[in-house]
């Protein structure tokens, strides 16, 4: 898959399949409508075109609302949407100005223009350009002036799936993992760089790797013990993850991300691993010792390896 961070001197000379969205969590929802650019494309000179934006609009336009929190990063969106086959995929950097630009200019200069533009498949409700004033009616439109198709998926095929962004959030705000990857059709994921902590886990036989997640807007689902996969350069391993304060051993009330994984011991300090969650084990609790912390880490193992060898 092609990735374009800048269209200034870029442009696609052939017949774009093009769709255009945020695609935050690229969730069925949208694999519905990517897999539709797919299906349409009928010869070697056409080339299914993703336009998306970074970062997402709603933190440019809405700064003062500081509580969005994205589903996916640029580099997972870029993995998901690449999984599906896609030939080309465009992430616009979103700004103010961008925001103000006419309907009927974007449709011109950046669709036709710089990508081809031959047949355009949108979401029911998708609104483009200044003020919002461009949706599908203004897309059909202008479709017979510059030579190119538009599909609409319709609001009752979105809407059978059952699925949105907020129902996801939702889900992993209550810790329910296993929803959310219903939905997704994928299991949620985050990405940290691997970083020095107290190692207290060490001296207790379960050494952990303390993630720096530097996506300041990356959803973190509940604080709890979770059933895990992470992935290792390439190499998988299970696992068990805690999100929390460590209540039992912590004073400062920091939100921590650590992660226990099974039969591993390598240094991967300063690489950056990725997490996918599986199931949830239980809720982060305050233990009265350190034993009794030591005991629920050693059911928590027992569980999560349970639930690895029925996988």
């Amino acid at each position: 898959m092609e990735i374009v961070k800048d269209i200034e001197n870029w442009h696609f000379k052939g017949e774009g399949i093009v769709t255009i969205g945020t695609f935050d969590g690229v969730h069925f929802g949208h694999k519905k409508i990517l897999n539709r650019l797919n299906e349409i494309k009928t010869d070697k000179n056409q080339k299914t075109i993703v336009f998306t934006f970074s970062p997402h609009p709603r933190s440019v336009l809405f700064p003062e609302q500081n509580d969005l929190q994205i589903l996916t990063s640029d580099k997972e969106k870029i993995r998901l949407i690449d999984s599906l086959g896609i030939d080309i995929l465009i992430i616009y950097p979103f700004t103010k100005e961008f925001a103000q630009i006419e309907p009927l200019k974007f449709i011109k200069e950046i669709l036709v223009e710089k990508l081809g533009l031959k047949k355009l498949v949108i979401g029911y409700d998708h609104k483009f350009g200044k003020d919002r004033k461009g949706d599908i009616n203004t897309f059909k439109t202008q479709a017979p002036n510059f030579g190119f198709e538009v599909e609409e998926i319709p609001v009752q095929e979105i809407n059978e799936l059952n699925v949105s962004s907020t129902r996801i959030r939702k889900a992993l705000f209550e810790g329910d993992v296993k929803l959310a990857k219903a939905y997704l059709g994928h299991s949620y994921v985050v990405n940290g760089e691997v970083i020095h902590g107290k190692k207290l886990g060490r001296t207790i036989g379960y050494p952990t790797a303390n993630l720096l997640i530097k996506d300041k807007d990356k959803l973190i689902p509940k604080n709890g013990v979770y059933f895990v996969k992470v992935n290792v350069s390439g190499h998988f391993y299970y696992g068990m993850m805690n999100i929390g304060t460590n209540p039992t051993t912590d004073t400062d009330l920091k939100l921590k991300a650590e992660v226990n994984i099974f039969n591993f011991n390598e240094d991967i300090y300063g690489t950056e691993i990725e997490v996918s969650f599986l199931d949830r084990i239980r809720n982060e609790e305050k233990f009265e010792s350190l034993q009794e912390l030591i005991n629920a880490i050693k059911k928590d193992e027992i569980k999560c390896k349970e639930l690895a060898l029925n996988i």
